[in-house]
């Protein structure tokens, strides 16, 4: 049965049904802020908090794009008794005010996402704490873009093995691929702009900071935010439904 319409910005109620979903598959808990007393939280199996290699999945970064923390929700909700025996680390909503407010920005009017690199923020030296404490080998960070004609993937990774062409290919039937030759300024193939390392002067954004903490491959996916929320929402969980088998 098709889960019905979310209260896209309604994060009160977000966090109460991953509170009951934390309870539920007995997750821990790392609290890595507040904002205007929202809790910023991370959630992590047993096997990611004893320092197994984990998979790192993150959502709300970005408050005006909502698809992305009610999918990641919907799937844990729907395949997390399996999941719960993996070492997985989620960030649930990283910018609750942001959400609530239907804004890029956080309650301070800052991009997080130019900002993970920072020492001094509060949130970014617990969420750096967070992860440079554990084993995250993949990470994926689920956002969307208004200029977006479909999906695509930023893939950062040393490797020269890829996960982004078998990643959406099982997106694709849910939405398209964007098929620009040039995404946001970088050259993009196939819906994925792939990198063996950042960008030189581009610092702050959480896939490269992953990187940077030793996260040795990342994953940034986009869906065209001006598709339908539901359209949106199940190509993300197409793209989460995925991981699994990617990181074994």
């Amino acid at each position: 049965m098709p889960h019905p319409r979310p209260p896209a910005h309604d994060i009160r109620r977000l966090l109460a049904r991953w509170d009951q979903l934390a309870r539920r598959l007995s997750l821990a808990s790392q609290v890595l802020g507040e904002a205007e007393g929202i809790p910023i939280i991370g959630l992590e199996t047993a096997s990611a908090a004893e320092g197994a290699p984990a998979l790192y999945v993150s959502a709300g970064v970005h408050g005006d794009e909502a698809a992305c923390p009610w999918a990641l929700l919907e799937w844990m909700e729907e395949n997390g008794e399996s999941l719960k025996g993996r070492a997985l680390m989620v960030a649930p909503c990283l910018n609750p005010v942001g959400l609530q407010n239907n804004t890029r920005a956080d309650h301070t009017g800052r991009d997080i996402n130019r900002h993970f690199h920072s020492r001094s923020l509060p949130l970014m030296k617990q969420w750096r704490a967070w992860v440079k404490s554990r084993n995250a080998k993949l990470g994926a960070c689920l956002h969307e873009d208004y200029d977006a004609e479909g999906c695509y993937i930023y893939e950062l990774a040393p490797s020269k093995a890829s996960l982004a062409e078998k990643l959406l290919g099982q997106c694709e039937s849910v939405m398209p691929r964007d098929l620009r030759k040039d995404i946001d300024g970088q050259r993009a193939k196939a819906g994925i702009i792939r990198r063996a390392t950042a960008p030189e002067g581009l610092a702050g954004p959480e896939a490269i900071v992953l990187s940077d903490l030793g996260c040795s491959h990342t994953l940034t996916f986009e869906t065209g935010s001006e598709w339908d929320i539901l359209v949106r929402i199940a190509a993300h969980k197409a793209f989460l439904a995925a991981l699994p088998e990617a990181f074994p």
